[in-house]
């Protein structure tokens, strides 16, 4: 599927009348373009068992691909596949992956219902547990595995050729075309832990951050619109940073080394 989110796309945007990976399901009472790409996209992904899902990000960064939870029960995300999504992952020809997706923004959904913003629908939207599910997440919802692979800034001229390899190497990897399965690669691994929203449209960074760059504790990050630092709570990477966030969505992610093996 070249283009999931045709307004989105044609608008040059993020998301057309909101963000397609946030509270992805299937609606009987659609409330915006969003919720009816959702009733399409949704039951064809439940017919499929592994998606490949190729995302641009907004501030200079290299490629990584974001993994799924461990094999759990929980009520958050249960899963059973991750070790499928791992050995796909190492194909993909990035060096960095990412996890933690779902269990990061679930504190942020607790925070937002505690100081909600925008109007009546973003709030709906903000306070709902589900807000962190995306096309991977649904995906795993329904049986299948996923990996989202974040292929580059938005408009690098690369980023097209890491989305095609990969393309190529998960075709080989599963078998649907005749050639040999890729070499796994090492994957340097980071665990989200943090989400920091904006609150104003007036906050701003500190300075141009790349996704994965360090920063120390104490170090600061941004500034908001009323002048009080954003400060890093401890020594971490930076993930994420989005200076066009709209106040109430996500600014940036902080990032540990993962201890998953």
């Amino acid at each position: 599927m070249p283009v999931a989110n045709p307004l989105a796309y044609r608008l040059g945007q993020r998301g057309g009348e909101r963000n397609l990976n946030r509270n992805l399901a299937p609606t009987t009472s659609p409330q915006d373009y969003e919720d009816h790409v959702a009733n399409w996209l949704c039951p064809l992904l439940a017919e499929h068992e592994v998606l490949l899902d190729l995302h641009s990000f907004q501030s200079p960064g290299q490629p990584f691909v974001f993994l799924g939870p461990t094999d759990n029960d929980g009520e958050l995300e249960p899963f059973a596949h991750a070790a499928r999504e791992e050995a796909l992952a190492r194909r993909l020809g990035v060096a960095d992956a990412v996890d933690g997706w779902l269990s990061t923004y679930a504190l942020g959904v607790a925070r937002r219902r505690q100081a909600p913003t925008g109007d009546a629908r973003q709030q709906a939207l903000n306070g709902d547990a589900r807000y962190g599910v995306g096309t991977t997440e649904y995906m795993r919802s329904q049986g299948g595995w996923a990996l989202t692979l974040e292929c580059g800034r938005h408009g690098d001229a690369a980023a097209p050729e890491v989305a095609y390899r990969a393309i190529l190497n998960t075709l080989a990897h599963l078998g649907m075309v005749d050639a040999p399965d890729p070499q796994p690669q090492p994957l340097a691994l980071l665990s989200l832990y943090e989400v920091v929203d904006k609150l104003d449209d007036n906050d701003s960074f500190a300075r141009e951050w790349t996704s994965f760059a360090p920063v120390r504790r104490g170090e600061t990050i941004g500034r908001r619109a009323d002048g009080s630092p954003v400060s890093a709570p401890d020594d971490a990477r930076i993930v994420f940073p989005n200076p066009r966030a709209q106040a109430g969505q996500e600014w940036f992610y902080l990032a540990k080394p993962s201890h998953r093996r």
